[in-house]
């Protein structure tokens, strides 16, 4: 059996489910093709559960890309503003967290629905569990992909499949394949977003550290970031950590200040004149977590009575503190990644329109493109931008 369409959408994500319900509002038939048992897997555990659906701050400096002005156009054209109005035109009671950070009041379960139902009002139909077995080209230029039970044509194909983080949530390569079919180049990819692990010595003083947390400002490759670091059993996490692993390759420079915003020299003097018989893993513990300030002493510091430090040792004691290095061995890998670095490169695609330029009626959007925000709001914010660009063409 040959179904007749005319859009096809590979994947039932953020990006993938936006673009349908625009698309589907604008009288196109469409179809929306999932692999995995339900819609929006990554939508739904988002955010600690409450989705974390923009940045009202997003903006094309917020974002990694071989062609940093790839992602300016879609951007411009379809702000957080404009995805707020439509939350809420759709009732859903949402807060600021932090750092322009929105997130739902109560379950993104309502992001999902929400997305559902724009599907809905425009007619598109959904189906889950459904396996590509391949894709070719007709005979009039459009596209036949081959299911398990019959065939699906149209004349335009979006490949909305994201990329390799999470696989427990149905991550695949799939786009990366059907973009090399039709001779796109993929850049390489890699885990972002993600915690960093540690190994030998460092593991060995840190490890037992797990759960400890402590406010930082993490440096890497001309790229900082200052907010919690949280040690695990295997390494580093926490949102800093999280936002510099993007930027972090192995071999590569990661220095921490552990006292950010404070002028370290001078407050350890300060401390010196007013208790100089404070040993210094006491005064640290005023400011950082007790075990993690014992243990810097104890392993960086030979601790003893600040009175007992030179001015010149106090000094080299703040710069520690204020470039600490760590060697980082890795990172925990696609399993608990939030995005994917890399990607389908856009030098062969409309930043207009997320059409290729190689084969007409193809289309690419969301994580699958060689685009990805920093953490907090911002991937889902190229999601919404880019279906928005692929859709108003479509």
């Amino acid at each position: 059996m040959i179904r007749d369409f005319d859009i096809v959408i590979v994947g039932a994500g953020a990006a993938g489910l936006m673009c349908a319900g625009v698309a589907g509002q604008r009288g196109r038939r469409v179809l929306v093709l999932e692999r995995a048992n339900k819609v929006g897997k990554k939508i739904l555990m988002s955010g600690g559960g409450r989705c974390n659906f923009t940045n009202m701050g997003a903006g094309p400096g917020n974002f990694l890309s071989a062609n940093p002005h790839f992602c300016k156009s879609a951007l411009a054209r379809y702000t957080p503003s404009d995805f707020v109005a439509l939350v809420e035109r759709h009732g859903i009671a949402y807060h600021e967290k932090e750092l322009g950070q929105l997130f739902c009041d109560g379950s993104s379960k309502e992001i999902v629905r929400m997305l559902l139902d724009e599907c809905a009002a425009g007619g598109v139909r959904i189906e889950t569990k459904q396996e590509i077995a391949a894709i070719t080209r007709t005979a009039d230029g459009g596209f036949q992909l081959d299911l398990a039970d019959g065939r699906v044509r149209a004349p335009a194909l979006v490949i909305a499949s994201g990329g390799l983080s999470i696989p427990s949530m149905g991550a695949s390569g799939f786009g990366y394949e059907v973009a090399r079919q039709f001779g796109h180049k993929v850049l390489p990819t890699r885990a972002g977003l993600v915690p960093l692990t540690l190994s030998g010595r460092h593991l060995e003083r840190l490890g037992d550290l797990a759960g400890v947390s402590l406010p930082i400002e993490a440096h890497c490759n001309g790229a900082r970031f200052r907010n919690a670091m949280l040690f695990t059993h295997r390494g580093i996490s926490g949102p800093a950590i999280l936002q510099i692993s993007s930027y972090w390759q192995p071999g590569d420079d990661l220095r921490l200040d552990l006292l950010p915003g404070r002028d370290a020299a001078a407050w350890l003097l300060g401390e010196r004149r007013a208790r100089p018989a404070s040993e210094l893993r006491t005064v640290l513990a005023d400011i950082m977590p007790k075990r993690f300030a014992q243990r810097l002493s104890e392993h960086e510091f030979a601790n003893r009575p600040l009175g007992q430090y030179r001015d010149a040792e106090l000094h080299d004691i703040a710069d520690r503190l204020a470039r600490w290095s760590l060697v980082a061995s890795g990172t925990e890998g696609y399993r608990t990644a939030e995005v994917t670095l890399g990607g389908v490169a856009t030098d062969e695609v409309s930043s207009s329109t997320m059409a290729s330029k190689r084969v007409p009626g193809l289309y690419f959007i969301g994580e699958v493109l060689d685009v990805t925000g920093w953490l907090g709001g911002y991937n889902f914010q190229w999601a919404w931008a880019s279906a928005q660009a692929c859709a108003g063409a479509l």
